[in-house]
């Protein structure tokens, strides 16, 4: 080595020093490598390859400041010194100094504008900012650059994802895929598009390729996870997402979907348990949504430790984002309000089977309807509903930040949330109070424990005045003859007589989500069937079609006495028909408690199918008494366990009221004003009149 006899002689040679210290920190003499360097720095501060090299060095040994400093050093000295900005991007870029890496790059661009790889980098910090667009225009050309780049079609992919644009974002995934066969997180993501799809089956094949390829790649477990959970496969589901902690014990998304399996599963201490370790590991908004929806299952929470929850969820994430100081709505109590609605829910789902009467029936001279949709798999009905309103945008992959600036545009006045903590939520947009008066209803059964939520909708049976009110952060709106406008089921066949006519014996039968029958549930139903010792129990769920969720809810039967073969459980069924032909072999219907069926308590009674329900402590256990209460049936409400029992088995001997019940509840219901939507249009819209006038005519605004 001749740098050493140079060194030998002139111990202060920079060019040797340079190079021998480069030879030693590749000899894995780290610190030692980086002096030397440094040394030679010292010696001649003007030459730029020993300040890049330095800059690598400190780099690989995670000095990032000072590898910058070296960086930025090195372009001075010498600004067309590509490999310089390149990791200098690199470095701000781990620092998630993102603004400064996409000028790093850019400016690299400049130098060398067939580089593929600054093109590639500078799409994945654009990626990082949300900047979706921009990322994928440079991603792209990264790929006509260099086709074969298989980290830009992956990263494309990701880009495309996370933009809504689930077709491209397959294909981008499968190119590189055919670049890079062994690619795993490619196989892992293309599962987890194929998942959003619905394309289920390919989706699990997907992530089981990432797995084999990678066993110790915990992302790929957990995606398969999600895939088996769609899939209805619980416990395969619960056995992928441990694999991934297993891999990696503080991976918090893994243990945030382990609880939503174990709550589908009606383990509810298992999965708050698990949610809660989700939090601790990583505070998460979402997270902690599931956490509270799983919360008003448990019959053993209260309403004030339910709200202190809420609250809690406020303090973490709702209250450190700044709302707007102004707004340009023009003050004018009685002109056309701009009433804005956002839901993940406008399709196939209970939320758009309330929401669309309202769209029909809103009076468009009060009102301009705009919706935003947060729908990833738009279907029939979210086509239907479009059709209805003024202004309709997809926001699937819109940050907050662009959301404020559309709906401050678009000049809404009143914006309302359908989701409060369920899947999909867009809770953080409202804490930043895009709009300057803010509601929430329909979609979830509590308080958001939002400050910037200013009113709740609900009615005077689910939220009697006074003791409901100190379990709400926002103010109670109390619609008149209540809350909740059913569209009925226009396709629907008539009902058929009650089945205990033709079998001799009433069958009880509840098509609730069986998260709902909690323990004190399965212990009413124990005692009534003790009570009825003739009646059988039909139950529907989509988690019967899991083995081990099905055997889990045999076994709570069992132990409070319940002979198995009086039971049948049912899987979820696909069609329609064959769901609503299911309601031909049951004679009553039992609400589940705490939290008690909406949707399916309207089906039942469009079916001719009376429902016995216990008016409970707070919303969600009240919403039975409400919707029976609009069709003048509040005989089948108890107040009591043993109400509930006794009601259930009274009815059950009248088989003629049975009857009579089956013939007339459809057209009761539909006269009613549970389906009355111009009526139920108008009371809302008075709702929000009164809301409007109140924000024109508050102190700040004069």
């Amino acid at each position: 080595m001749c740098y050493l006899r140079v060194l030998a002689v002139h111990p202060n040679h920079a060019e040797s020093l340079h190079e021998l210290g480069v030879v030693v920190y590749q000899m894995g003499r780290r610190d030692r490598g980086v002096e030397l360097i440094r040394q030679a720095t010292r010696r001649d501060g003007r030459n730029p390859r020993y300040l890049l090299n330095l800059g690598n060095a400190l780099k690989n040994q995670g000095e990032l400041d000072d590898a910058i400093a070296a960086f930025r050093k090195a372009i001075v000295i010498k600004p067309d010194l590509a490999e310089a900005h390149f990791n200098l991007g690199s470095a701000l870029s781990d620092q998630g100094r993102l603004h400064e890496t996409i000028a790093a790059y850019r400016n690299l661009i400049a130098i060398d504008p067939t580089l593929a790889e600054a093109h590639a980098n500078l799409g994945n910090a654009l990626n990082a900012l949300g900047r979706l667009d921009e990322a994928i225009a440079v991603f792209r050309k990264a790929i006509i650059i260099k086709p074969s780049l298989t980290e830009a079609h992956f990263n494309l992919g990701n880009a495309l994802y996370d933009h809504g644009r689930l077709d491209e974002a397959i294909a981008a995934y499968r190119e590189a895929i055919a670049i890079n066969p062994e690619l795993a997180p490619a196989h892992c993501n293309l599962g987890n598009a194929l998942k959003d799809q619905g394309r289920i089956e390919e989706a699990i094949a997907a992530c089981r390729r990432a797995v084999a390829i990678r066993p110790d790649y915990a992302a790929a477990h957990y995606n398969l996870g999600n895939a088996l959970k769609d899939h209805g496969k619980l416990d395969e589901a619960v056995a992928a997402y441990r694999e991934a902690i297993a891999v990696k014990p503080d991976f918090g998304a893994a243990y945030a979907n382990l609880g939503n399996v174990l709550n589908e599963q009606g383990r509810l201490d298992e999965a708050i348990a698990a949610y809660r370790r989700a939090i601790a590991i990583k505070p998460d908004a979402m997270v902690h949504s599931n956490l509270l929806l799983c919360l008003n299952y448990d019959d053993k929470s209260t309403s004030a430790g339910i709200f202190a929850e809420h609250r809690e969820w406020n303090d973490r994430y709702g209250r450190q984002l700044s709302p707007p100081t102004a707004y340009a709505n023009e003050l004018a109590p009685e002109r056309r309000l701009r009433i804005g609605y956002i839901s993940p829910d406008f399709r196939e789902h209970s939320v758009a089977y309330f929401m669309e009467p309202l769209l029909k029936g809103h009076d468009r001279q009060a009102v301009e309807v705009f919706c935003y949709a947060d729908v990833t798999r738009p279907d029939m009905v979210t086509a239907r509903l479009r059709g209805l309103v003024d202004h309709w945008l997809g926001i699937v992959g819109l940050s907050d930040d662009e959301m404020v600036e559309r709906i401050r545009a678009d000049g809404i006045d009143i914006l309302v949330d359908l989701a409060g903590h369920t899947a999909r939520n867009r809770l953080p947009l409202f804490a930043r109070k895009p709009a300057p008066v803010q509601a929430t209803w329909l979609g979830y059964p509590n308080t958001t424990g939002l400050e910037a939520i200013d009113y709740r909708l609900v009615d005077a049976v689910t939220d009697p005045a006074g003791e409901a009110d100190a379990w709400a952060s926002e103010s109670l709106v109390r619609l008149e003859s209540g809350f909740l406008c059913y569209g009925g089921l226009d396709r629907a066949p008539e009902p058929t007589v009650p089945p205990c006519l033709e079998t001799g014996a009433v069958t009880f039968g509840s098509f609730n989500n069986p998260i709902k029958a909690s323990a004190a549930t399965l212990n009413a139903w124990g005692r009534l069937l003790s009570q009825a010792p003739k009646a059988r129990l039909l139950l529907k769920g989509r988690t019967f079609g899991d083995v081990v969720a099905r055997r889990l809810f045999l076994a709570r039967l069992a132990e409070r006495g319940v002979a198995l073969d009086r039971v049948e459980l049912v899987p979820w069924l696909p069609e329609s028909a064959a769901h609503l032909a299911l309601y031909d072999r049951i004679d009553i219907a039992l609400d589940p408690f705490p939290y008690n069926g909406v949707t399916t308590t309207c089906e039942a009674l469009w079916m001719g199918v009376p429902v016995v329900t216990l008016k409970g402590d707070r919303h969600a256990g009240r919403v039975g008494a409400s919707l029976l209460t609009q069709i003048g049936l509040m005989d089948l409400i108890a107040n009591s366990v043993e109400d509930y029992i006794e009601i259930a088995v009274t009815l059950a001997e009248d088989t003629g009221r049975l009857r009579d019940l089956r013939r007339s509840l459809r057209p009761r219901l539909a006269e009613s004003p549970l389906c009355d939507r111009h009526a139920f249009a108008r009371k809302i819209e008075v709702a929000y009149r009164a809301m409007w006038r109140r924000w024109c005519e508050a102190p700040h605004n004069r």
